[in-house]
C-alpha cells in the first residue's frame, strides 16, 4: 500500500479509502469488522462514512465505532455533517447549531473523543459560510475535529472558503472530495486547477462508477431500481466501447478494468486517496490493489486519449 497526504496536512492517508455508505444497511457488524480487519491487513488506514450513512441514518457510524474498538491509534475516519437528520426544522444544513449538534452525535455513535477528518457533505446556501466555518475551528481548537474538509464544493465555493479562513487566520479546508471517475471529469475544468493552485488535496468517491467500470453492466442490461437514477445515464454505447478498449488495455498489463479505473485516478497528484464502498472483505483487497500499479506517462495519455476520442 501507498500513502500520500491528506491534503495540504501532515497526515498520511492509504492511497486506497475504504468507503462506508453501505455498512449499517446492508453490511452486518460481524462483515464490518471483517472489513476493518481486512483493510489493516491490506495497509488500509483511511475510513469515509457520514452521519447519514446507514439504515436508520447514523448507523454505519454506529457499527464502525464498534469495530474500531482499540484500533484509533491506527487508523484516520473521516465524517460527515450536512444531511437532514430529523425531523426538525433545524436538524439538516450547516448551521453552527446544526454541526454542533451533528458532532456530537457522531462521537457518540463512534465511540470516540475526535473525530480525524470531518466534511460539509455539501453546499449550505441559507447559512453564512463564517458562520459554518467559525463553528469548524472551534471544533477544531476544542480537539474534538482535527481537520476539516469540503464534499461536493464547487472551485468557487472552494476559493470562498480559503479566503476567509486565510482572513480570520482559522484552519482551512485540507481536502475535496468530489465525485470523480473516468466517465464524470467535470470537476478537470474548475475544481482540481483550484486545488493545485491552494494545495487542497482531492478525495474521488465512485471510483468505479457505481460498478459500471468493473464490467459488470453489459448492453441491454436491466438495472436494478436501487441503482438506476446514478447508473443509467451512463449507459451509452459511447462508454460501452471506451469500457471495451479499457478492457483490454487493463488486460493486457495483467489487471482489471476497477484497478485501472483507481490506479487513473491515483495519476492525479491531487488525489490522495480513493474512495472506494464495500460490502465484503473480499472487495476490500480487490480495491488494495490498485494502490500498487503505477501507470507510466504514456500509459497516461493513452487512456487520455481512449477517453477523449
Amino acid at each position: 500500500m501507498r500513502y500520500r497526504s491528506l491534503g495540504n496536512s501532515g497526515v498520511q492517508v492509504s492511497t486506497i479509502g475504504v468507503g462506508c455508505n453501505r455498512i449499517g444497511r446492508t453490511v452486518n457488524l460481524h462483515d464490518t469488522k471483517a472489513i476493518v480487519k481486512r483493510a489493516l491487513d491490506e495497509g488500509i488506514n483511511f475510513f469515509d462514512t457520514a452521519d447519514i450513512y446507514g439504515d436508520p441514518a447514523g448507523n454505519s457510524e454506529t457499527l464502525l465505532g464498534d469495530a474500531f474498538t482499540g484500533l484509533w491509534d491506527r487508523i484516520v475516519v473521516a465524517t460527515k455533517v450536512r444531511s437532514k437528520m430529523g425531523d426538525g426544522v433545524n436538524d439538516r444544513g450547516a448551521s453552527r447549531y446544526h454541526i454542533m449538534h451533528g458532532v456530537a452525535a457522531s462521537l457518540r455513535r463512534l465511540k470516540t473523543d475526535h473525530i480525524d477528518l470531518y466534511y460539509i457533505h455539501e453546499w449550505d446556501a441559507q447559512t453564512p459560510l463564517e458562520e459554518t466555518l467559525r463553528a469548524l475551528q472551534d471544533l477544531a481548537q476544542s480537539g474534538q475535529v482535527r481537520y476539516i474538509g469540503a464534499s461536493n464544493f464547487a472551485a468557487w465555493q472552494l476559493a470562498r472558503a480559503h479566503a476567509i479562513a486565510e482572513l480570520r487566520g482559522w484552519n482551512a479546508f485540507v481536502v475535496s472530495q468530489e465525485e470523480y471517475h473516468m466517465l464524470q471529469r467535470d470537476i478537470e475544468r474548475e475544481v482540481i486547477p483550484y486545488a493545485r493552485y491552494a494545495k487542497l488535496g482531492i478525495v474521488p468517491y465512485f471510483p468505479l462508477a457505481g460498478g459500471l467500470l468493473t464490467g459488470k453492466y453489459k448492453r441491454g442490461d436491466a438495472i436494478s431500481p436501487t441503482r438506476a437514477n446514478y447508473v443509467a445515464p451512463f449507459l451509452t454505447e459511447r462508454n460501452f466501447e471506451i469500457l471495451e478498449q479499457l478492457r483490454m488495455f487493463a488486460a493486457e498489463r495483467n489487471h482489471t478494468t476497477g484497478e485501472l479505473a483507481m490506479a487513473w485516478l491515483l495519476a492525479e497528484p491531487q488525489v490522495c486517496s480513493v474512495i472506494s464502498g464495500v460490502t465484503s472483505a473480499a472487495q476490500v483487497s480487490a480495491n488494495a490493489r490498485a494502490s500498487e500499479w503505477s501507470l507510466t506517462a504514456d500509459e497516461y495519455k493513452t487512456l487520455r486519449e481512449i477517453l477523449e476520442a
